[in-house]
């Protein structure tokens, strides 16, 4: 009864594999972070580039120009 008894506090007090737990959860929780904010950092990017691109005037080019 005693090594019953003494294997089950033994089972309780080991944390190895809530640490682990938790940090395998924290580690997810930051991949869903990360890739929430690059989704809103890529579409900030696309809309400078936007942005840029209609600011851009071309000018036509002259007659004659390319030859």
């Amino acid at each position: 009864m005693s090594t019953i008894t003494s294997a089950i506090k033994a089972f309780v007090a080991d944390e190895d594999g809530v640490t682990a737990i938790e940090y395998g959860l924290i580690a997810a929780l930051i991949g869903v972070v990360m890739a929430s904010v690059a989704g809103e950092v890529g579409q900030k990017i696309r809309e400078a580039f936007e942005y840029i691109r209609d600011a851009i005037v071309v000018q036509p080019a002259a007659p004659g120009a390319g030859e």
